[in-house]
């Protein structure tokens, strides 16, 4: 195949999947198996362009909160107020003090992970059964957050305690390749009180963005630190990295419509299928 299709390809499954609740670690793992397994820039650069798209599409919330983060006051985007609930900047900056604390909890988690090696291999049966494992948890932490909004109420808000744990799910959906980090990140929001799907959903995207920069960040380092930067398609990269942006852009304006009025459960059918998949077609070793 053509290295630019396949490059375009690439991109195009790490934008539809890597913030839908589905593991984008178990689509590229197929992917590759066609498509030709690709560098660590590569990895490192598709991840970017999703990562990208959903800053975009939170510009003026993310905005806002910084105002609001510095006392600068109440601005248009706080005055219309959010889905989130933020309408003033007072609640902006607690907001925003919540993400930072998840942030911060994975970041020194995360570092204390990667200093003791502490991650299961890309290797398809620890992700296989991860994708059905992650399926059964997402059935049962939003049938538990419906009924407990049943019985409560909607609840739109972030605990404190919801923010920490949020980070601490975030380290092991690092430990645990095929978890998803979005799925786990939005079903302890769901488990921990927020029985909103939206809000926990735009908390788990909105912290996805410093974590994953700084893992982004991170990991080109280490990669210029051992000159691993050089002989790279510079051409097919940037296609796939166009290609992960438009479709993550698509992909999450369509999830945050769709989680408005349905449940999660298809996905968690899909992971399914999927987990059992990798499980009997392809080779345990791969």
């Amino acid at each position: 195949m053509n290295d630019l299709l396949a490059a375009l390809l690439l991109g195009i499954i790490e934008g539809i999947t890597e913030f839908l609740p589905i593991s984008s670690t178990g689509h590229l793992l197929i992917a590759e198996r066609w498509l030709g397994h690709r560098s660590e820039l590569f990895n490192i650069a598709i991840q970017a362009g999703a990562i990208l798209a959903v800053t975009l599409i939170y510009r003026q919330r993310l905005w806002a909160m910084l105002l609001a983060f510095l006392g600068r006051g109440a601005s248009p985007a706080l005055a219309a107020g959010t889905p989130a609930g933020l309408a003033s900047p007072a609640q902006a900056r607690d907001y925003a003090l919540k993400l930072l604390v998840a942030f911060g909890v994975t970041a020194v988690g995360g570092l204390l992970v990667k200093n003791r090696g502490w991650e299961l291999p890309d290797a398809v049966r620890p992700i296989a059964w991860a994708l059905v494992i992650g399926a059964v948890w997402m059935v049962v932490a939003e049938h538990l957050a419906a009924a407990r909004a049943a019985k409560l109420g909607e609840r739109r808000d972030i605990a404190w305690g919801t923010a920490v744990l949020v980070g601490v799910a975030q380290i092991v959906a690092g430990v645990f390749p095929g978890t998803s980090r979005s799925a786990t990140t939005i079903f302890i929001a769901l488990l921990a009180g927020t029985t909103s799907r939206v809000a926990a959903t735009e908390f788990a995207f909105l912290v996805g963005i410093p974590t994953m920069f700084a893992a982004t960040g991170y990991e080109l380092l280490s990669l210029a630190r051992h000159g691993q930067i050089g002989n790279e398609d510079w051409t097919a990269l940037g296609v796939a990295f166009v290609a992960a942006l438009v479709t993550a852009f698509v992909a999450v304006k369509w999830l945050l419509r769709y989680i408005q009025s349905h449940r999660f459960t298809p996905f968690a059918i899909y992971r399914i299928a999927l987990g059992v998949v990798l499980l009997l077609w392809l080779p345990a070793g791969t």
